[in-house]
């Protein structure tokens, strides 16, 4: 048998999938320009988009269309790259295409000295094609109102109006059995649900990459835990509200509410067995947070949990007030405030279907999350 036999032989029993498989580069920020070179692309399942990182800092960060700046819970994301200069290989990261048609939307999460995504920074993979009103220019245009670009269109950073509060009930019917709960809902939150798997333990990196919560916006059920994972320098996990976003929750509250408070977490950077501290949720309302260290709320590191997206009061709006100059608050403390409710009294959710109607009936704590 020939080569050229055995190579046919070969070739014909691949899939067509990897005959056809296409890699696209995509240039992250070339020339100091705030851009993806090509800024979209029409790609099939299967295929790899290779994006290569020139000077200075950016991520490729998946989002969503409706909240482009912000981070998609479980998303993809390449993490920040910093590139002082172009003399040696430029770092990449690649994305490959799931089997899928649908859109996929990314953004650079860059904030200093200007956000990046809200001066267009942004980058669709499969858009449809204009005048569709999901388009990659509607996409981009989005991004640039709701994150400011100082043109005529810009949103400032202003406190919206609060959403509300309403009666809801909630059914949980598993293995034949029957669960009904009546409980207090935030207007536009999720309804709380139920796995027989059990809860899910969410992990966020505080100061992993940079002055960030990764991921610092995402959704979790009624008794799942988060659990804050502290890299180094020396940060806290601080719960705060949405009118105040860099004052903890105790100095804001008019009804007593403390919130959480981790206190200052110093590591080290040799550090390989990074502390935590957890939470755990006991109801739908939207959870803000900060970092009390001074500057750092500032300069956007704050985070969100079960953020209300398709309202005012989404993540975007809120790191925008915390980044508007918002007072701050900061304490040496290493410990939760006194009186602070402990954060982990909720865990029992986890291995009992019955303490929903005891978690889900807390009014209190669900104030607290304000």
């Amino acid at each position: 048998m020939t080569f050229a036999t055995l190579f046919a032989s070969v070739v014909a029993l691949l899939p067509a999938a990897a005959l056809a498989q296409t890699t696209f580069s995509v240039q992250v920020g070339p020339n100091g320009t705030l851009t993806y070179d090509p800024p979209f692309i029409t790609a099939n399942a299967g295929d790899l988009v290779r994006f290569t990182f020139n000077p200075k800092n950016h991520t490729v960060t998946q989002s969503s269309f409706d909240a482009p700046c912000v981070p998609l819970a479980g998303g993809a994301t390449s993490g920040f790259h910093f590139i002082s200069n172009v003399s040696g290989l430029l770092d990449t990261w690649e994305f490959a295409i799931p089997a899928s048609s649908t859109p996929f939307w990314f953004h650079c999460e860059q904030t200093q000295p200007v956000s990046h995504c809200g001066k267009g920074m942004v980058f669709a993979i499969n858009a449809p094609a204009d005048p569709d009103p999901h388009s990659f220019d509607a996409f981009q245009k989005l991004a640039m109102q709701l994150n400011g670009t100082g043109d005529s269109t810009s949103q400032s950073a202003s406190a919206p109006p609060s959403s509300s509060w309403a009666t809801a009930t909630a059914t949980i019917t598993h293995d034949g059995s029957t669960w009904t709960s009546v409980y207090t809902s935030y207007d536009g939150t999720p309804s709380p649900t139920y796995s027989p798997d059990g809860p899910v333990n969410h992990v966020i990196k505080v100061g992993a990459d940079g002055l960030n919560y990764t991921p610092s916006n995402i959704s979790a059920a009624i008794g799942d835990t988060v659990t804050f994972e502290f890299h180094p320098k020396n940060h806290t996990v601080t719960q705060s509200s949405f009118l105040q976003p860099c004052k903890a929750l105790a100095e804001t509250s008019t009804t007593g509410q403390v919130g959480f408070k981790s206190g200052f977490k110093f590591v080290d950077a040799n550090e390989t067995n990074f502390p935590t501290f957890q939470i755990t949720i006991n109801d739908t309302a939207p959870i803000w947070g900060y970092c009390g260290q001074t500057g750092h709320c500032q300069s956007g590191m704050v985070f969100s949990i079960n953020a209300v997206e398709a309202g005012k009061n989404n993540f975007a709006a809120f790191k925008a007030l915390a980044m508007a100059g918002a007072p701050s608050s900061n304490s040496p403390s290493g410990s939760n405030s006194a009186g602070a409710p402990n954060p982990s009294t909720g865990a029992a959710v986890a291995n009992n279907r019955l303490s929903y109607a005891i978690v889900l009936g807390a009014v209190g704590a669900v104030a607290a999350l304000l």
